[in-house]
């Protein structure tokens, strides 16, 4: 089979060069077939990475092209600066993969992705199943978020989750291919064509949403989202980001929450949304000291989550005028 479509694949390096590499590494052999390039951009790492991975790259004599970004604004942004790299003709590729620096496609796992969205014109995005290094399934396919929905995750009660199935943020692990609405990004392949329409990751998310932004924007233009079962990678997950060990939620993931409501669905909508979580998460704590269940979220997490809604709500005041010599 002759494959003619150009594909760009992007990895984005924060902080973790040899883990980088290894991703890089598994890349390169799954595209070994495939006409394209691989980009690497270090994300601003500012702890050696970018030589590191420099002197690994020409001690190995890869076809990788290493840029380093002037600024590490986020995962959305880092991504953004492969994208607009394109190919080294100056052209722009017919397909994008972005691929996490902790994920390890598996045999075919590429091709796969590749294929799907070469036979199937109406897909816009294409991604993976994704495993854990023990072959434990991570859940990486979802629906859109909404009040409903945030609600049902809060609540952790089975009659408000079987009333809200269809609301239900996380999907049951797919066991086959099918559409959904959105997709994690450690393994996602994108019609070059579909971004020049719709946009690329928007730059005011830092961390998280910016996925489920992106697919919706896909999604209102026409162009759906494909889980792909055949196509498996393992991931390690929150590598850079250090999720796992959250003492207390980053200020970025209630930003970047409230930039995706407002955004998407109005201001009155994210703040039905905010309510509908603080209630479904007085509820599960209601029961968790009647019950004497452990703790799910991270410590102050309803708190914190009311908190920053309801600075982002307060209008902001405009910087007074600039002090000159003399006035003090």
């Amino acid at each position: 089979m002759t494959r003619t479509a150009t594909l760009l694949t992007v990895v984005l390096n924060f902080r973790t060069p040899d883990m980088t590499l290894r991703a890089v590494e598994a890349a390169l052999r799954e595209t070994a077939n495939l006409p394209g390039e691989l980009v690497l951009v270090d994300n601003d790492s500012g702890d050696g990475s970018f030589d590191k991975m420099q002197a690994h790259i020409a001690e190995r004599g890869w076809p990788v092209r290493l840029i380093a970004s002037p600024r590490n604004g986020g995962f959305g942004a880092g991504n953004n600066v492969g994208i607009r790299a394109g190919l080294s003709t100056g052209e722009k590729p017919d397909y994008v993969y972005i691929l996490n620096s902790d994920a390890f496609p598996g045999p075919g796992a590429i091709t796969r992705l590749y294929d799907t969205l070469e036979a199937r014109t109406e897909i816009g995005f294409a991604g993976s199943y994704i495993h854990g290094p023990e072959g434990d399934p991570h859940i990486t396919a979802f629906r859109f978020p909404s009040i409903a929905g945030e609600l049902e995750g809060a609540a952790r009660f089975g009659p408000i989750s079987r009333l809200l199935k269809g609301a239900r943020v996380p999907l049951d692990l797919p066991e086959t291919t099918c559409e959904v609405d959105w997709l994690a990004g450690a393994s996602l392949m994108m019609r070059q064509s579909v971004l020049d329409q719709i946009g690329l990751f928007d730059e005011t998310f830092f961390l998280y949403f910016e996925e489920t932004d992106l697919c919706l924007r896909a999604r209102r233009a026409g162009w759906p989202t494909l889980y792909n079962r055949e196509s498996e990678v393992a991931h390690i997950g929150s590598v850079s980001t250090g999720m796992k060990r959250w003492s207390r939620t980053p200020g970025y993931w209630f930003e970047s929450r409230w930039h995706y409501f407002t955004k998407n669905h109005g201001t009155a909508y994210a703040v039905f949304a905010t309510g509908a979580h603080l209630l479904g998460g007085l509820l599960w704590r209601a029961r968790r000291v009647i019950q004497r269940r452990p703790a799910a979220d991270p410590p102050h997490f309803l708190r914190d989550l009311a908190a920053h809604d309801l600075r982002a709500l307060m209008p902001r005041r405009a910087p007074g005028p600039a002090l000159r010599k003399g006035d003090v």
